[in-house]
């Protein structure tokens, strides 16, 4: 898999098209340069500018909530009473 396979990815999964599609974009050519050349110190400075632009990035990505343990506890709860229910009603 290409550098720019990967940032692709990561961009997706940070959904970062939407929260900073400019910066995305450059991030995206960044990794493509680094695909196209095999000059090292070119490789290592399109690295280091991609390696901020992604920081900045994460940083941007919204907030992905997850459940937590209380949460978890609520749905097993949840779903105790809802088999509770049908078996009372004869289900």
């Amino acid at each position: 898999m290409s550098v720019a396979d990967k940032i692709a990815a990561e961009i997706t999964d940070l959904e970062a098209e939407s929260t900073s599609p400019g910066m995305a974009a450059v991030a995206l050519d960044l990794a493509k340069a680094i695909d196209s050349t095999n000059v090292p110190g070119a490789k290592a400075q399109a690295a280091h500018q991609l390696r901020a632009i992604m920081a900045d990035l994460r940083k941007l990505a919204p907030v992905k909530v997850k459940g937590d343990a209380v949460d978890d506890i609520a749905e097993q709860r949840k779903k105790r009473r809802e088999a509770a229910r049908e078996q009372a009603a004869g289900g």
